[in-house]
């Protein structure tokens, strides 16, 4: 990856990891798939005016749009409402560390389907060290409740599961041709029209009371920045740096919530987030690899 793809990495980082404390807000006052029908339904209605202001005409293929479809219920559907419905049953330092075990089942399913990002012993080695660092970095106190809702962590280790897969699925996008924002705004559409009937069956929220202004001002944010804007720049990332190295973004999400925290929180930087993030950047660095290259010792014993 370039300047610019690590640039919209970190970008993507920050409207991803402002999703985990969006989500807290929003579900004192939205049950699990409502709030996830509107996060995507929102977002679907960002993307396609964009997508008017620039002249782009939405696709009239079927093949086009049932890919849509498999997107949207691996990306969203499956995996926004087991992590949504996780963090109903444990903390967010937990959940984000589950989370950060995406690149991890990234490298395997990536191996296992695409010719062009095999796993190699660089690549594994990183991957585990930057898991490592996000479990330093959050502090061994994110575990307490490890084990103790064993279904919730099982379902955000699902989630991260899911998002390895769409990671591959969503390479077929590139081949198409299609514009990233009629990428993004495909799949949230196709999500929404899953989502939506099911939300009102099984939640229905038309019984239950307003919620508050803190929690529409959540679910905006959520839909608008964490999901609209945050899919613009995955899809321009998948066709440009591959699905591995996309999903390296779980591993930077934690760095960007404490780096936040201390800028506009005025929250402490302790030692164990420095070495946390000294873990990560060897991490990043290895699965990256060209750093490393450069210091393998030539054939005359010069590095």
């Amino acid at each position: 990856m370039g300047p610019a793809e690590w640039g919209m990495l970190i970008i993507l980082s920050v409207l991803w990891g402002g999703s985990f404390f969006f989500v807290e807000v929003a579900l004192q006052g939205l049950p699990t798939l409502t709030l996830v029908a509107i996060r995507v339904a929102l977002a679907a209605l960002a993307l396609w005016a964009v997508a008017l202001v620039r002249g782009l005409k939405p696709p009239r293929s079927l093949k086009v749009w049932l890919a849509f479809a498999g997107m949207g219920l691996l990306n969203n559907v499956i995996p926004f409402s087991l992590i949504v419905w996780g963090q109903t049953e444990i903390a967010s330092g937990l959940a984000s560390i589950f989370n950060a075990t995406t690149p991890l089942f990234a490298v395997v399913v990536a191996h296992v389907f695409l010719r062009d990002e095999r796993a190699t012993p660089m690549k594994i080695a990183g991957v585990v060290v930057g898991f490592v660092g996000v479990v330093v970095m959050i502090g061994p106190a994110a575990l307490d409740g490890f084990g103790a809702a064993v279904v919730a962590q099982m379902a955000i280790l699902g989630a991260a599961l899911a998002y390895a897969f769409a990671g591959v699925f969503g390479r077929r996008f590139k081949t198409m041709g299609l514009d990233p924002i009629l990428t993004a705004a495909g799949q949230v559409t196709a999500s929404s029209v899953i989502l939506t009937p099911v939300a009102l069956v099984v939640d229905r929220p038309y019984l239950l009371p307003m919620p508050g202004g803190d929690v529409w001002i959540s679910v905006i944010a959520l839909a608008l920045l964490s999901t609209a804007l945050a899919y613009i720049l995955y899809f321009r990332l998948l066709s440009s740096s591959g699905a591995t190295n996309l999903l390296l973004v779980t591993f930077l999400i934690p760095v960007s919530a404490i780096l936040l925290g201390v800028t506009l929180l005025g929250e402490e930087l302790r030692p164990v987030h420095l070495v946390g993030m000294a873990f990560i950047g060897l991490g990043l660095s290895a699965i990256d690899g060209r750093l490393w290259k450069q210091r393998r010792p030539t054939g005359d014993g010069q590095l």
